[in-house]
């Protein structure tokens, strides 16, 4: 660990968010804040293991009430988790969900830190939890953040005990306990200490909590009064809490803002334990440390600070910055000058924008920029020097009050220029638990700076500040305003399948099409494309020049060469060369409202399910749920899908009577509803008197998974039957067949255990444990050590047709091409043509 550095750990409460795009001052309430902040010293750590697991009404209260420098450290970005937005799983969720808390920390004041750990979805305990996470790095990660950060108290949202409710919840209680241990520890981790020191926290305590039946906490344990209302917020910091978890929009993690105060439970794990407040024993103040001086300077700031004008604090605010700089501890001193700094050009007003037309670059193309200042101050603002990404400007341009400067430049992007990402996602993980980093000193922060920066010099009374303004993209949207996200750099040609799967069929010819997009004017020609599998080119051809910007070509996989793959899952590859160079990168990217534009590269890459894989279902109507692949696989295995609506339920019975209903749905082989849909189609409780009715008169209804919370329908099935909290998390976990001889496994598809094998992440969740006797289960199945069960899957006959209702994960299952997944899935579709 540690053996590179080629970009600084900045860790500063304005610096964390390394995606604004603008330098904007703040608002005098949140100057005022910032400037208490800067009288207190002592710092907090709140740790747990996912987006949406933190106390947001407690962060809010230290950071706006406290007024303590406060962080939250997710283990894992939630990869693992569940998608109410759209079909993104896996990296391209979390990928949303850090940028979700990202949106919830400028609310809430909080910074953002994060470990390399994955979230690989449910685990039941610890044990579960540290068969796939590798403890000793994830400490390593915990340590470092410590190291610096500084908190001098960390506090854990979970216990290490089955009481957490989620292994990895439990896990990040353990990680912590040891990681508090070792932070001040010299001997541990010492590659570190090339760039940290180390650093011991004063205590550690565990936040507890009443959630549903679990209540941990106990009037003996330390208690703290949160909530109160904040005059400068205009609400309470409950209320603030609530608007702030309820930005994990992908989550549904919606959360009241409820008004009024509460009491906060604390019980104590490590370190000196706390008798009456959480900062027991902590430096709090300047004056503390021996500098009575800053103290006094900030007290008198603080008390003339004038909200309509907080351009006057400025000459005590430049006086307090050459004493800040005198001080000898280093790591105070960068955090609090960086916090200072930001105050101070909030106080002037100034406003610094680098802004082309234009949202993505390839390496070497050279773009007019706008660099946009603005400053509010009376006593001007002098802009010394602009340092562009290749030459320098020197300037003497006094910045007058309120009078926006724009300055042209057209800039070359360097031809080294590393494709905009993630960090964390630029190389394969290290393993299905843990991402690469390919900068060590990365480690913990939600996202890396940008390398493509104007820095601009400026002058305040005799004070120097450098302020660094990100490469953009602006453009004026006709419903949100100005839009200001980070310029992206592409590659010069991206390359991908056209469809994320492919079904081969035995003894047939596998047709597949590239899609090349060029993203630069540079020609290509005498190019040659590979589709390769496992090393060994299946087909392609050559390509001797692309005379457009979007290219489709299409490709044949013979069927001798397929017949020779001893396979029933192929990922191709694809790749193009052209000028020594290969191209094999496709862009993802993902836009949600409430979110910037996300941007990562995948491999040119596609499953291809290899066997035999028969359905008899031609039409399908489908109730979408959460996003989920399903309606996009039963495509492109040859079936009709027409996504329902009120119409297809209403229209025809206004024409024809009671028999126009049976008409319109007796159109389909089976009626899908998709994963979650009882929780958020709001008008399935008008629609299932008619999909029994479709039932009934000989229709084949499959349900897939909903969980029992903020449901629409009390009753889903034709036969009452009760959803619970059970799961098998395990994915090789062993599948026994009650019934082997049941139609839904052996018509089209002879289902055998072999279907079951290569499943990813999980068997399923929310099984029901109580169903009528009608019902049949399928399957049983259980986790390691665990009771058996036998919720899986129901089968119950209602009048003519079948009702299925199934938690099995195949939302997970087919997008990764997993050939027994869409085997059974498609014997299900087809019960009804049997």
């Amino acid at each position: 660990m540690f053996k590179k550095v080629t970009l600084v750990f900045i860790l500063g409460f304005y610096a964390v968010f390394c995606s604004a795009q603008q330098v904007r001052p703040s608002k005098s309430s949140e100057i005022y804040r910032e400037i208490k902040t800067l009288k207190h010293l002592p710092k907090v750590l709140y740790l747990a293991a996912h987006p949406d697991d933190e106390n947001t009404g407690l962060l809010s209260w230290l950071i706006n009430h406290q007024n303590m420098e406060t962080a939250y450290l997710s283990l894992t970005r939630g990869d693992g988790g569940q998608n109410l937005l759209g079909t993104e799983q896996g990296a391209a969720l979390g990928l949303i969900r850090t940028h979700e808390l990202l949106e919830a920390r400028k609310l809430d004041g909080a910074q953002q830190f994060f470990t390399r750990a994955i979230d690989f979805g449910f685990s039941k305990n610890t044990n579960d939890t540290f068969k796939q996470w590798d403890q000793e790095s994830i400490i390593a990660d915990v340590v470092w953040v410590i190291r610096k950060f500084r908190p001098d108290v960390i506090i854990c949202r979970f216990p290490p005990t089955s009481a957490a409710g989620h292994g990895q919840h439990a896990a990040s209680a353990v990680v912590a306990e040891k990681a508090f241990k070792l932070a001040g520890d010299k001997t541990a981790f010492p590659d570190q200490l090339k760039y940290v020191h180390v650093w011991q926290p004063k205590r550690v305590l565990w936040n507890t909590f009443r959630f549903g039946s679990v209540n941990t906490t106990a009037e003996n344990q330390l208690k703290i009064t949160v909530g109160q209302y904040d005059a400068q917020l205009g609400m309470g910091y409950g209320e603030l809490a609530g608007l702030s978890r309820s930005l994990h929009k992908s989550q549904g993690a919606g959360t009241q803002s409820v008004a009024g105060i509460k009491t906060e439970y604390f019980s104590h794990v490590d370190g000196e334990p706390a008798k009456s407040t959480l900062f027991d024993g902590v430096t709090k103040t300047w004056t503390s440390q021996g500098n009575a001086d800053i103290d006094q300077s900030l007290d008198k700031i603080i008390s003339d600070f004038d909200f309509n004008n907080p351009e006057r604090s400025l000459p005590a605010l430049l006086s307090l910055r050459k004493k800040i700089i005198t001080l000898k501890d280093a790591e105070l001193k960068k955090d609090k000058i960086t916090a200072l700094d930001h105050i101070i050009l909030s106080c002037a007003g100034f406003m610094g924008e680098v802004v082309t037309n234009k949202a993505e670059a390839v390496a070497g193309e050279s773009l007019n920029f706008k660099l946009n200042l603005v400053s509010r101050a009376t006593d001007p603002v002098v802009l010394e020097r602009v340092k562009w990404l290749n030459q320098s400007e020197s300037f003497s341009r006094k910045l007058s009050k309120d009078s926006l400067i724009t300055i042209q430049h057209a800039v070359q992007i360097p031809a080294d220029a590393a494709l905009t990402e993630p960090y964390w996602l630029a190389k394969p993980p290290v393993n299905a638990a843990t991402f690469s980093v390919p900068d060590d000193t990365l480690i913990g922060l939600p996202e890396a700076e940008s390398l493509l920066n104007v820095w601009v010099d400026l002058k305040i009374g005799s004070e120097k500040f450098q302020v660094k303004l990100p490469l953009s993209f602006k453009k004026l949207d006709p419903v949100k305003g100005d839009v200001v996200e980070p310029l992206r750099i592409v590659p010069a040609l991206e390359l991908k399948f056209t469809q994320p799967l492919y079904i081969a069929k035995d003894n047939e010819d596998l047709p597949v099409s590239l899609n090349f997009k060029v993203n630069s004017d540079k020609p290509f020609s005498n190019g040659k494309v590979s589709l390769i599998f496992n090393g060994k080119r299946l087909g392609g051809g050559d390509l001797k020049s692309i005379n457009s910007k979007d290219l489709t070509v299409d490709y044949l996989i013979s069927k001798n060469e397929l017949a020779k793959l001893n396979s029933s899952r192929l990922q191709l590859d694809a790749n193009f060369v052209a000028d020594g160079t290969t191209y094999n990168k496709k862009q993802v990217l993902i836009q949600y409202p409430h979110l910037p534009s996300l941007q990562y590269f995948a491999p040119a890459t596609v499953a291809v399910m290899k066997g035999d894989i028969q359905t008899k279902a031609k039409k399908v109507g489908y109730i979408e749920g959460a996003g989920d692949f399903i309606p996009e696989f039963l495509r492109i295995a040859g079936i009709q899908v027409d996504v329902l609506k009120d119409e297809d339920f209403y229209g025809n019975l206004k024409e024809s009577g009671k028999d126009g209903l049976k008409n319109k749905l007796s159109e389909y082989d089976a009626i899908v509803l998709g994963v979650r849909a009882n929780n958020t189609e709001k008008r399935l409780g008008r629609w299932m008197p008619f999909l029994w009715s479709y039932v009934k008169a000989g229709g084949n209804l499959v349900m897939q998974y909903n969980t029992n919370q903020d449901t629409t329908v009390d009753q889903l099935g034709v036969y009452s039957f009760r959803i619970a909290n059970k799961r098998v998390t395990e994915e090789n976990a062993e599948v026994k067949f009650l019934n082997p001889n049941h139609q839904l496994l052996n018509f089209p598809n002879k289902i055998t255990a072999n279907d079951f094998k290569d499943w990813v992440q999980e068997r399923g969740a929310y099984f029901p444990d109580q169903w009528d006797a009608a019902y049949e289960p399928l399957f049983e199945m259980h986790d390691t050590d665990e009771e058996s069960l036998q919720g899986s899957t129901l089968y119950a006959k209602y009048g003519k047709g079948n009702f299925i209702y199934t938690p099995l994960a195949f939302f997970r299952q087919l997008p990764a091409g997993n050939i027994g997944a869409a085997r059974l899935f498609l014997n299900f579709l087809s019960a009804q043509k049997n």
